[in-house]
């Protein structure tokens, strides 16, 4: 199964239903993930003890089935959304099979961004290559002034079927 997160309920969220539209027709089951419907709090050392909330199993499953992942996050001042990067931060100190998760996972980056986007995407590579994913040198990104491109997203699914067997 491939695994679509949405790390913002808005464009993101659009997009990430477009890409698992298409994958659907590709014959190549996938699941819309949209981070910001679970209840997992924004990760700190300060609140570790209180662990990674009610939602955490729900992500934590999706992750463990997940044969393939397609990320879909806007660009927050630079960077990933914190919802994202609260995710992986939970995942990595609550699960004793996190390297296992991501090491060899193929991934997929898009982006829905008012600024254009790269530097999310940069960062998402940048971050999944770290840790052990196989992140496919074509990525997506769209706005308001430049649809996803069709093509681009039948490609990539393409990619990670082939990467996912």
């Amino acid at each position: 199964m491939l695994l679509i997160i949405a790390a913002s309920h808005q464009k993101n969220l659009v997009l990430a239903k477009k890409v698992s539209a298409a994958a659907g027709e590709l014959g190549l089951p996938a699941k819309v993930l949209d981070l910001t419907e679970l209840t997992i709090p924004v990760y700190s050392s300060r609140n570790h003890e209180g662990g990674p909330g009610e939602d955490f199993e729900v992500l934590h499953q999706l992750m463990d089935e997940a044969k393939g992942l397609w990320i879909c996050a806007a660009e927050y001042n630079g960077g990933v959304p914190p919802v994202l990067g609260s995710a992986i931060a939970w995942l990595s100190t609550q699960c004793d099979d996190f390297r296992e998760m991501f090491t060899g996972l193929p991934v997929a980056l898009s982006t829905h961004s008012g600024g254009g986007g790269q530097k999310v995407l940069t960062t998402m590579r940048t971050q999944f290559a770290h840790l052990g994913s196989i992140v496919l040198g074509r990525e997506l990104a769209s706005s308001d002034w430049k649809e996803a491109n069709p093509d681009s997203i039948n490609a990539m699914l393409s990619t990670l079927q082939q990467l996912m067997g």
